[in-house]
């Protein structure tokens, strides 16, 4: 078993996570903390796998990064029949992984098959995927199939990704472990059994009928609150003297905030009642807000800790960039007209 410190020596200043630590992860069963029990997942809680989620960012923000998104891939056992989840996840390594974009088309062929074409942009953990999900607009002769409102229809493909071009051309600042790549596909058909629908599923559980957009922001949240977390520690070894503890304070407070709402969200679930669109925009807002105000308690405290913090190869200013370039998340992005430039 590694240890935080020998994670984070393992991934300090790489472009990739070290298979030390891919093997550390498939030992520890990380990537299954989402899939149901009965296909050999661990069956986490909502509340248990975000404090996860907390840790592996505080760890180190790429090895967050991935887990999360390759964990929340790999939800979608719950979206798929029984049978291929069974036959995909018997395999201790199965690891999903894509891009939320519709990126691409399905173009209807006869006996439930699909051919998949398209480019799909900033595939967390691809180096370390056996297959990909992506987004596609369905199509029949060539025209897009829409439903009785006259929307486009999308749906969901998993692929295996050999059959896959991958392209790293991952450039950012930050996350450089993360193995965000882009990926091609060309003329890959594709059997209807391995297509689904998110808000469609094969299991019975409460986990089933969280809404999407929850599940996303309290994931993320998560994720930005232990690499803040991280960024408290890594500050306070360069600048002992100055007293961050009303920071740490507040991470912590705010942590247990998004753990409040994850466990109550399921709670609220099991009695069988519906999480109203007002409680997800409240939610949604929360972590607007909550976001701009780590952003701003980064920086104010990076400039504080003056030109040693600017060596590329320093941890805190890896853990600074990480932190930025998943702030870049659309997510949580104010709206334009929310902007105000003026000081």
């Amino acid at each position: 078993m590694l240890s935080t410190k020998d994670i984070r020596q393992e991934l300090h200043g790489v472009s990739v996570i070290s298979d030390k630590v891919l093997q550390h992860i498939h030992e520890e069963g990380f990537l299954k903390i989402w899939v149901p029990k009965k296909y050999g997942g661990l069956g986490y809680r909502f509340e248990e796998g975000l404090k996860a989620l907390f840790d592996w960012a505080e760890t180190d923000g790429s090895f967050g990064w991935m887990l999360t998104l390759c964990a929340g891939a790999n939800y979608f056992s719950r979206n798929i029949k029984p049978e291929v989840a069974q036959l995909l996840f018997t395999h201790s390594k199965t690891c999903f992984g894509g891009s939320g974009m519709v990126g691409g088309t399905a173009e209807k062929q006869e006996e439930n098959t699909y051919l998949i074409n398209g480019l799909w942009n900033f595939a967390t953990g691809a180096p370390h995927l056996t297959h990909l999900t992506l987004n596609a607009k369905m199509t029949e002769n060539g025209i897009p199939l829409t439903d009785k409102d006259g929307n486009e229809i999308i749906h969901s493909f998993i692929v295996p990704k050999e059959q896959a071009e991958m392209i790293p051309n991952w450039k950012s600042m930050g996350m450089k472990a993360s193995g965000t790549y882009s990926f091609i596909i060309e003329n890959v058909i594709v059997s209807e059994d391995y297509s689904f629908v998110y808000d469609t599923f094969f299991t019975n559980d409460t986990l089933d009928s969280i809404p999407f957009r929850i599940f996303a922001d309290l994931t993320l949240l998560v994720n930005y609150l232990g690499m803040a977390s991280h960024f408290i520690e890594e500050a306070e070894y360069i600048r002992p003297e100055i007293n961050f503890k009303r920071f740490a304070e507040s991470v912590e407070k705010h942590l247990e905030k998004v753990l409040t709402i994850g466990r109550d969200v399921e709670n609220i679930l099991g009695a069988h009642k519906e999480i109203s669109e007002d409680q997800q925009h409240e939610i949604h807002q929360y972590g607007v807000e909550l976001v701009q105000k780590l952003s701003h308690q980064i920086l104010t405290v990076y400039t504080q800790l003056g030109i040693r913090a600017t060596d590329v190869h320093s941890a805190v200013h890896q853990v600074f960039c990480d932190y930025f370039t998943a702030a870049m998340h659309f997510n949580f992005r104010p709206s334009a007209d929310e902007l105000n430039f003026s000081f």
